[in-house]
């Protein structure tokens, strides 16, 4: 009978610590059901790993770029990584990069080029005006030879009014002396006294800040390029704002500019919003503390109000970080007349404080100068007369006319 009661009493034991043992189970089966449900996984700890025994790797071993031999698995643990001895380090070259001239001068220099693409204007004129007697049909020639420039009406006017009160001085002027008093009367409308200052110059401990937009294939990115070319030639600090993430291709060039002077460019992913970009170049800007940012933002076509109105929300993110101090609009003087409306509407949308004229050197439009400024009010200040990288120059009124006018160097 007692044999009955403890093998009854066993079976009871046993029953009890399998009930739990079962429940032990469920509870740590809830808890990492638990924790998967809510994104984040258990882990258990390891265990102490044994002290490392490594010895130096032999001399002369070799494997990914240390110059040493990869450690066996098992002879150290992660957070004890062995000595190793380093090759001595290789120094690298000296980066080389371009020093670009000055732009006091540059205009001078590129003069010729000018003339040589302008000569049917001034070549006209002073043919018409060295005649002995100037008729009304000679007047009305000299008229449509400055309209045919792009001169504009109002301009030729003024033009052709002055001259004629001197007809009687231009019956006895030698070439010279016509040369000079054409040279004259061009420099007067082209606004010599306009204040074509470029404002790149750092205020109150920021950086000046240059905004540059434009309509799709003025040359806009090139140009933004050549600008930071004249700014490290007049020995500027800059900064690059790559603001057209519509084109990967845009920040690629103009990255590609950068670097040949040794300028930093700041860019985003294609489709990137622009304004970002720029707001991370100024800040870039600020923080490197340089002379002038210039940030190139996307070509858009003058009748999409969506893409005019972003030019203004790129300017008030800017300027959280730093005002903008100058915004220049490219124009291609090829465009002519046409380029007075573009100009119109982009100064709608932004305000534009100076013009940039590209591809002068392939038209003989240049009196597209004088146009611009009298209806806009807004001096040209930079013109670009080639494709080479140093053709962009500050634009200077008579130096400009004798080029207009030709015949001379």
């Amino acid at each position: 009978m007692e044999f009955v009661l403890i093998a009854i009493a066993i079976v009871l034991v046993a029953l009890v610590a399998g009930v739990g043992l079962l429940v032990g189970r469920g509870r740590r089966t809830t808890r990492l059901d638990d924790d998967a449900a809510s994104g984040t996984t258990l882990t258990r700890p390891r265990p102490p790993a044994a002290p490392p025994t490594a010895e130096r790797p032999p001399a002369g071993a070799t494997a990914s770029g240390l110059g040493v031999a990869p450690a066996e698995p098992d002879a150290v643990t992660p957070d004890a990584p062995p000595e190793v001895e380093l090759p001595p380090a290789v120094a690298e070259p000296d980066l080389v990069f371009e020093t670009p001239p000055p732009s006091a001068g540059r205009l001078v220099r590129l003069r010729s080029r000018l003339a040589r693409s302008q000569s049917s204007l001034g070549r006209g004129l002073l043919t018409v005006l060295a005649r002995e007697r100037l008729t009304e049909d000679d007047w009305e020639e000299v008229e449509e030879t400055l309209l045919a420039a792009d001169v504009g009406v109002a301009a030729t006017t003024q033009i052709v009014d002055r001259l004629r009160t001197q007809a009687m001085v231009l019956a006895t002027a030698s070439p010279a002396d016509l040369r000079a008093l054409l040279v004259r009367e061009l420099t007067a409308v082209l606004g010599p006294d306009l204040d074509r200052t470029l404002g790149t110059d750092r205020r109150e401990g920021r950086p000046g800040v240059v905004l540059v937009v434009g309509v799709n294939g003025a040359g806009k990115t090139t140009t933004v390029g050549k600008i930071a070319r004249v700014l490290v030639g007049d020995g500027r600090s800059v900064v690059l704002g790559a603001a057209d993430t519509f084109r990967a291709a845009a920040a690629d060039q103009l990255e590609t500019w950068g670097e040949r002077v040794g300028v930093l460019t700041v860019r985003g992913r294609e489709g990137a919003d622009p304004a970002s970009v720029a707001f991370e170049a100024v800040r870039t800007g600020v923080e490197a503390e340089v002379d002038t940012v210039v940030v190139d933002t996307a070509g858009r076509l003058h009748t999409k109000s969506g893409l005019m109105d972003e030019l203004g929300k790129i300017k008030r993110v800017v300027e959280k970080q730093s005002p903008v101090t100058e915004t220049l609009l490219v124009l291609d003087a090829t465009t002519g007349q046409n380029g007075i409306v573009q100009a119109r509407v982009f100064t709608a949308a932004v305000e534009v404080t100076g013009i940039v004229l590209t591809k002068l050197d392939g038209t003989a439009r240049g009196g597209i100068v004088v146009s611009v400024q009298r209806e806009l009010g807004i001096p040209v200040k930079l013109i670009g007369l080639g494709e080479g990288a140093d053709d962009l120059a500050p634009f200077e009124p008579e130096v400009f006319a004798e080029g207009l006018v030709g015949g001379a160097d």
